[in-house]
């Protein structure tokens, strides 16, 4: 059977999708001090961080409307599927079923799915990488809905930041305490909840202490790590993201590595030095 994966662009694409007519990006847009900035291939780290690093504004996102979610399914695949951030921090989930209600009006026969990954960035990618792997062993679109579902609850996402910047402009962090962690050289250690929040796991003082620390929940929290795929994205940040790599696989087996860097709106989040894992 022919299918199809629409992936919002906070998730990272593997180099091999990026010439895969079957893989498809929906680009959210950036925006920087009234400037838009489409979050595609055109997307320029270095300058987007030169940027938000001059801007006293938070820099925000807008998704793809639910009209750009209905022409990508609108598509000669027998299946579809899409996957986005999730619904907790971000409209798109939202915009794409309603792309996907649109479309369904007209061709009522057509199967399309929209998995909210309650992840985002990597996590949006192995996702992906799951679809694609079910798709490839033959399953019917109900069993890859299924199989991609418990793959989704099984998963989790650990951050690190080196910036908190983001965080306190956009009002998630207040101002002193983004002064004291940031005096005090303050990391926290971050990791989605099941229902796709944003929680504090811990902190230290450094960003070696606290990818140390990341390094230990990830390490705890992978069950049956041998049969997974290990995600890390980094922001501007290659040698750290080795680094962790290693560390990690020193403590468990893992199935394969994927590592990337990250794309536009993984990278307002993470900021310049960002760590993201997901297994």
């Amino acid at each position: 059977m022919s299918y199809k994966i629409i992936i919002d662009s906070c998730g990272e694409l593997l180099e091999r999708w990026k010439t895969d007519e079957r893989i498809e990006r929906a680009p959210l847009t950036l925006i920087v001090d009234g400037e838009d900035i489409v979050d595609d291939e055109t997307f320029d780290q270095a300058y987007f961080l030169k940027k938000v690093a001059a801007s006293p504004n938070c820099p925000k996102s807008s998704c793809p409307s639910p009209e750009k979610y209905m022409e990508a399914f609108d598509c000669e695949a027998e299946h579809v599927y899409a996957v986005t951030l999730s619904a907790n921090l971000s409209g798109s989930y939202n915009s794409a079923v309603l792309g996907r209600n649109l479309l369904l009006e007209h061709k009522p026969e057509k199967k399309v799915h929209v998995f909210d990954s309650c992840s985002a960035s990597v996590g949006e990618t192995l996702i992906a990488l799951k679809i694609e792997e079910c798709e490839q062993a033959g399953m019917e679109f109900e069993k890859v809905v299924e199989t991609v579902d418990k793959y989704i609850e099984s998963q989790h996402t650990y951050f690190v930041l080196e910036n908190l910047e983001t965080l306190r402009k956009n009002g998630r962090l207040s101002n002193l305490k983004a002064f004291v962690a940031t005096a005090l050289k303050i990391k926290p250690v971050m990791g989605s909840t099941p229902e796709g929040t944003i929680a504090q796991l811990d902190q230290a003082r450094g960003i070696n202490k606290a990818l140390v620390k990341m390094v230990d929940y990830v390490a705890k929290g992978a069950a049956d790590s041998k049969n997974k795929v290990l995600g890390i994205t980094h922001c501007n940040c290659p040698a750290r993201a080795e680094i962790v790599k290693e560390a990690i696989l020193k403590r468990i087996p893992v199935k394969d590595v994927v590592l990337l860097d990250t794309a536009g709106v993984s990278t307002m989040y993470a900021n310049d030095g960002g760590i993201i894992v997901v297994i």
